[in-house]
């Protein structure tokens, strides 16, 4: 059944061929014109991977667009992941290391705490 929103949409567009490539002679011969009157051709320099004539439809870029939002977020957590699992593996090794906790913000011991008297605090400054 034809679709009423795009009466050509049975017949295939009138695109042009697709022109073979050209590859500059700098990346063919895998070095740099020797030749010094060849080393500026004036002529415009054809990518192999050339962008689209036109746009897609709106039916492309949406799949596009949600496939592009899923890889960024996979990446995203597999980054949040990795951050978090290197952290715990330093502060395992840290602790493997010292032999107790290697955060000195996060212990039981209160003796190194601030002294108690006046006469403490001046003796600790001397």
């Amino acid at each position: 059944m034809a679709d009423p929103q795009n009466p050509n949409a049975g017949t295939p567009q009138n695109l042009p061929p697709p022109h073979p490539s050209k590859i500059p002679s700098e990346i063919r011969n895998g070095g740099a014109n020797t030749n010094a009157k060849a080393d500026f051709s004036g002529q415009k320099v054809h990518y192999p991977n050339s962008p689209d004539t036109a746009n897609p439809d709106p039916a492309t870029l949406r799949e596009q667009w949600r496939f592009a939002i899923r890889q960024y977020s996979r990446w995203y957590s597999h980054a949040w992941g990795t951050a978090i699992l290197a952290g715990l593996s330093f502060f395992a090794l840290g602790w493997i290391i010292k032999g107790s906790n290697p955060l000195p913000s996060i212990t039981k011991d209160d003796s190194s705490s601030a002294p108690s008297s006046p006469n403490d605090a001046n003796e600790a400054r001397r």
